[in-house]
């Protein structure tokens, strides 16, 4: 790399936290093909790492390539390249993903990094473009990427762009959370195409979910693969198992962190066990604040 390809500074670091759906209904199909949800996200404290350093000749380059995810496909080039397109930006940026989120695993990681590279790259490139201008950007890389660029827990209905932001009382608790991964990735696009899939269900208010939470509509379908169905059988034995997202990963919820963390050391080797907070603010959102 020429010395001149990258203006003199260290690079930056940037979090990119997973989220958990602590429900979600699937309420039809629309004409498009796409499907009416409700959920609600929250965010929990395990982050993807980005590092940026902005590059003068306008090259986005990813540096590791250890995802095996083909470069013009990542999500972090695809997300850079976006900004650029819509903004007219001439800078480039050095791109280094630090990957702790699993893969496949409905915890959003690839909307979250796309996510963060908006947010970090609208910041060091100095576009001062909003939030709103961002996270509509951010829904054309996919449609989780809004309430990552937006940074706080919501209430998600439509495709899952449109959020409303939740705050006391109505917010979630921030409780201790054990995440279980089977060794199995699972395609979204696969579960959403099921014809087994539920897709009349009735809506619920907010206030109702906090009273008495929601399902999973996606564990009809998710629930089939044997990996999934020994995770949940193995994790009810300490509390309710729910599905996140359109899985792979089940997760229950803990007293304490020390609980979780206990419960963590008895997971058989099939599983990959994280131990989380959730979140209802976003670190990416205080590492923005910090500049």
């Amino acid at each position: 790399m020429s010395r001149n390809a990258v203006i003199e500074r260290p690079a930056s670091c940037w979090p990119a936290p997973a989220k958990l759906n602590l429900f979600l209904l699937v309420l039809g199909r629309r004409p498009d093909g796409f499907h009416e949800l409700q959920t609600c996200f929250q965010f929990v404290d395990l982050c993807d790492e980005i590092h940026f350093a902005v590059r003068v000749d306008g090259k986005i380059h990813r540096s590791d390539v250890s995802s095996g995810v083909p470069h013009e496909s990542d999500l972090c080039v695809r997300a850079a390249r976006a900004l650029q397109q819509a903004t007219g930006c001439h800078l480039g940026a050095d791109i280094k993903l630090i990957k702790r989120i699993p893969m496949g695993a409905g915890l959003g990681g690839g909307s979250s990094d796309a996510a963060t590279t908006l947010v970090a790259l609208n910041y060091l490139w100095k576009l001062r473009r909003s939030v709103q201008e961002l996270a509509a950007l951010g829904l054309r890389l996919g449609a989780d990427v809004p309430v990552f660029v937006h940074g706080r827990a919501a209430w998600a209905e439509g495709i899952g762009e449109r959020l409303t932001p939740l705050y006391p009382p109505m917010a979630p608790k921030e409780d201790n959370y054990l995440i279980l991964k089977p060794n199995i990735a699972i395609s979204t696009a696969q579960v959403f195409a099921a014809p087994e899939l539920t897709r009349n269900s009735a809506p619920i208010t907010i206030s109702g979910f906090m009273a008495s939470g929601g399902p999973n509509d996606c564990l009809g379908v998710v629930g089939r693969y044997s990996e999934v169905a020994g995770a949940i059988a193995w994790l009810s034995g300490f509390g309710k198992a729910r599905l996140t997202g359109t899985g792979a990963c089940v997760f229950i919820t803990c007293e304490s962190r020390d609980r979780a963390r206990a419960i963590a050391r008895e997971v058989p080797a099939a599983f990959e066990a994280f131990v989380v907070r959730g979140l209802n603010n976003s670190p990416l959102q205080a590492r923005l604040a910090a500049g």
